[in-house]
């Protein structure tokens, strides 16, 4: 998610899913506060009882730090841990806008949460 695409389509976003309508460009002005809804896609995992659930956000992605040498035969780039895209492409990700210092605030009055459902049992 772009922070600079961060309206919310009002008439299909949900409490558990946003969805952005990515029709106005929102700039990032450096030293204020945003806050931004960003979905997690939805999957089946069940948590056991005493296990937690661990949640990183980036600036940027993931990148194994070791030795990968490991691509699928339709793909030009290995995995480094988060599949064979890259988000690197000069004209899509300009360094000027995007090669900048990302912060993210949290205080009492600007709390971060989490959304997740709970399933109950039939």
């Amino acid at each position: 998610m772009r922070a600079s695409r961060r309206k919310l389509g009002t008439e299909r976003s949900t409490l558990y899913r946003p969805y952005y309508s990515h029709d106005e460009a929102q700039p990032i002005i450096p030293g204020e506060l945003y806050e931004l809804d960003g979905e997690i896609w939805p999957t089946c995992i069940v948590v056991p009882v005493g296990y937690r659930i661990g949640l990183t956000v980036r600036g940027k992605d993931y990148v194994y730090p070791g030795e990968v040498d490991f691509r699928l035969s339709n793909m030009k780039n290995n995995f480094t841990g988060c599949g064979p895209f890259l988000h690197d492409d000069p004209d899509d990700r300009p360094p000027e806008i995007f090669g900048k210092t990302v912060a993210i605030h949290c205080s009492a009055d600007h709390s971060s949460y989490l959304v997740l459902p709970i399933i109950p049992k039939k």
